[in-house]
């Protein structure tokens, strides 16, 4: 089975090709809830490897043929970063790579291995998922292997975050009635405070399931990202947005939402009725809302909200 597949498009991180280094079976030190491979008990350890010079010849080829890839990402049946040669796999892909960036897509849980930690330090973008801040709520909803704990996770992050010097995004996976509750986006706050990321996803479960678990509406997520801190840059990430309710807002409900939370075009045309779009439109036309770039994701924001963030 190959290990590449793609290219696939992605709005957050552009046109990827991905590697798979778990292509013939699931391998993962979690057995997440939400998880849209099957149920498998966690492991440590990879019991079924591909050798490194399969994965670049394989690569090769793929680039050969696509060159319009923006971005290599490394991804699994599970997680990337179980694979016992990473080191020497990025150290390859980067001879070969050009210009297009290096991407992993990795639950964390590994981080604390030095070895991991120093080899992700090598590359180009790192996304790390964080679904709980709690050891009760993590056991729960990531199901990790015996022995993996929370804190010291939470704390490779955050020294990982003040070392990389690539571009770092976090992830947050929201399942209801487990870690979306006030306490665990307190302790995720407590978590995230001192962890320097471009930004934070949150987002909900949008595939079936390995488990009998539900996600959030897209209002739902909205209303929670106003738990989260406000200097954190939380994304709204949903396939739900079509389901949403629009509301009507005035010029002060319009510029008083995105102080609190800068919004996407998609969350706007997901939120605003036909009448408060039109309103965002003049606010945005006489320079009471402005733009704002977050690793290719565009928000808006009022004026005086990006002053004051840029004063603190």
């Amino acid at each position: 089975m190959s290990t590449i597949f793609g290219p696939i498009y992605s709005r957050r991180f552009g046109v990827s090709l991905g590697i798979d280094l778990s292509a013939s079976t699931k391998q993962c030190n979690f057995d997440c809830l939400y998880c849209e491979l099957a149920p498998a008990h966690p492991i440590i350890h990879q019991h079924s490897i591909t050798p490194v010079s399969t994965i670049i010849h394989e690569l090769q080829e793929a680039l050969n043929t696509h060159s319009e890839i923006d971005v290599i990402t490394l991804t699994a049946n599970g997680e990337p970063t179980m694979y016992p040669y990473l080191n020497a796999l990025i150290d390859e892909i980067d001879a070969i790579k050009g210009v297009k960036q290096t991407l992993i897509l990795s639950n964390s849980a590994c981080l604390t291995d030095e070895d991991v930690f120093n080899a992700l330090l090598k590359l180009d973008q790192v996304k790390l998922s964080l679904d709980a801040a709690t050891p009760q709520t993590f056991k729960k909803i990531d199901r990790p292997a015996e022995g993996i704990e929370i804190e010291p996770i939470i704390e490779s992050i955050t020294r990982f975050s003040h070392s990389f010097k690539g571009k770092l995004f976090l992830e947050i996976l929201m399942v209801k009635g487990v870690n979306d509750t006030p306490s665990e986006i307190n302790a995720l706050n407590r978590a995230l405070s001192d962890i320097r990321c471009e930004r934070i996803d949150i987002g909900t479960i949008d595939r079936p399931p390995a488990y009998a678990v539900q996600g959030l509406s897209f209002e739902e997520l909205y209303t929670l990202s106003h738990l989260f801190d406000s200097s954190l840059p939380i994304h709204i990430v949903s396939r739900r947005h079509a389901e949403a309710a629009v509301s009507s807002y005035s010029d002060e409900e319009i510029l008083s939402t995105l102080d609190k939370r800068p919004l996407t075009q998609e969350d706007i045309d997901a939120l605003f009725d036909t009448e408060s779009k039109t309103r965002f439109i003049a606010l945005l036309n006489n320079g009471k809302i402005a733009r704002i770039e977050r690793s290719n994701v565009l928000f808006f924001a009022p004026i005086e909200n990006i002053h004051r963030k840029r004063d603190k």
